[in-house]
């Protein structure tokens, strides 16, 4: 018996090692792969969306008295400057839609959306004069692609094409003595991953500041730089979530992380360098159905049955990425689960292999494994499954005399002549 132990150990180390290299090796493919991915799908679609309000500047020209000493002369020129102000909007009320949809490459998805933005700010003129006024509009992400898109001063639309090479929207006008404008942004557009209201950098000031937003998803989350929101109720897609404030002075935005899927790849890869344990489980309990039942199963026995196990991760591996992660984890599951049922029923019957071997099999590799699937309760599922286990084997084997099975003669004559 001992040695049918240490040659089962020597198999179990062998085959471990092997599910170590097909976790690497999955790990390896997604990971460099993600790089190159994940720029393309943003160049498709549509990177990380930051929207800022827009920057009002009052802004004249002045005309002032320059001097300097060119060849030991004191020289006085009048010059031109253009000196500004930075203003305060008076209000926002902003509307946005995100609409999630996934997108997958290779071993991965991508949490890819669209946005309809729509926002009314109000600009008021505080000064006792008539000031020009510069608004611009910084576009949310490099690249990004605009739909529909508004910019419009007092119902009259402001500006058609940004200057070449900026990254904003501008658009001038004139405001008399305390006179405001109402200026209408909006844009439908595309990104990944994350959308931003962005305040500005460090403490900013809003005022009269309003913000709808409605999404598709309902597993909303928001970053830990980022306000949550002061009201929110379920909707038939999603959520409504409101962000209002009459005086906010805060050093944090409003931001929205897109919720991801479950990952074949990363997933591939866990379940594969877990696959130890489901083995290790799968042979304590037919070991200890031999033993119970004087089932004499042979080191080579559990061999192939490993060999069915390795498939299992060996096919979800590769056919994560060209299926539904459920259909690839169903397909690998059934083949191997045949694969040992069909060879355990020729070597010890059937009533062994689907009872027995076939029952381990699939909670100690199906349903371990399908553990993986719910984020936060795999630790959990494993550890009942575990103590679950060691309840049955403690029950079946309680009258077991494991002197006999280990062979040590001396311990069995002398409970013989004991008794």
């Amino acid at each position: 018996m001992i040695k049918r132990l240490f040659a089962i150990g020597f198999i179990f180390v062998c085959v471990s090692a092997a599910w170590f290299v097909l976790a690497g090796a999955t790990s390896t493919r997604t990971h460099s792969a993600d790089s190159s991915l994940k720029s393309r799908v943003a160049q498709l679609w549509g990177a990380p969306q930051t929207q800022s309000p827009p920057s009002v500047v009052a802004w004249e020209m002045v005309t002032r008295k320059v001097e300097s000493v060119e060849d030991g002369k004191k020289i006085t020129k009048i010059v031109d400057e253009r000196a500004t102000e930075k203003l305060t909007l008076d209000s926002s009320d902003i509307k946005v839609a995100l609409k999630l949809d996934h997108r997958q490459k290779g071993l991965l998805w991508y949490a890819t959306y669209g946005v309809d933005f729509a926002a009314t700010y109000v600009v008021t003129n505080p000064s006792r004069v008539a000031r020009n006024i510069e608004i611009s509009l910084p576009f949310p992400a490099k690249r990004a692609v605009f739909d529909d898109l508004r910019f419009e001063l007092d119902g009259a639309q402001w500006v058609t094409k940004p200057a070449p090479g900026e990254d904003k929207f501008v658009g001038n006008t004139r405001l008399g003595a305390g006179e405001s404008a109402i200026l209408r942004v909006g844009y439908r557009s595309q990104g990944l991953d994350r959308w931003s209201y962005h305040f500005g950098n460090g403490v900013a000031e809003v005022r009269n500041f309003k913000l709808a937003m409605s999404t598709n998803f309902d597993a909303i989350d928001f970053p830990d730089d980022a306000i949550s929101p002061v009201s929110k109720e379920r909707t038939a897609e999603g959520w409504a979530l409101k962000w209002e404030y009459r005086h906010l002075v805060s050093g944090v935005n409003i931001a929205m992380a897109m919720p991801e899927k479950l990952q074949p790849g990363p997933l591939a890869s866990q379940i594969a360098a877990f696959a130890p344990v489901s083995l290790f489980f799968f042979i304590v309990v037919l070991l200890t159905i031999g033993i119970v039942r004087n089932v004499d199963i042979h080191p080579m026995h559990f061999f192939f049955v490993a060999a069915s196990f390795f498939s299992f991760h060996l096919l979800f591996a590769y056919l994560a990425d060209q299926a539904s992660i459920h259909a690839a984890f169903a397909i690998a599951a059934v083949v191997s689960l045949l694969l040992t049922l069909s060879y355990l029923r020729i070597v010890f019957g059937t009533a062994f292999a689907f009872f027995a071997a076939g029952t381990a099999q699939f909670v100690y590799l199906v349903l371990f494994s399908y553990a993986f699937f719910f984020k936060g309760l795999t630790g959990l599922a494993i550890t009942v499954g575990a103590i679950a286990t060691l309840f049955v084997l403690m029950q079946v084997t309680a009258r077991v005399n494991w002197n006999a099975v280990f062979g040590d003669r001396r311990a069995v004559s002398s409970a013989s002549v004991t008794s």
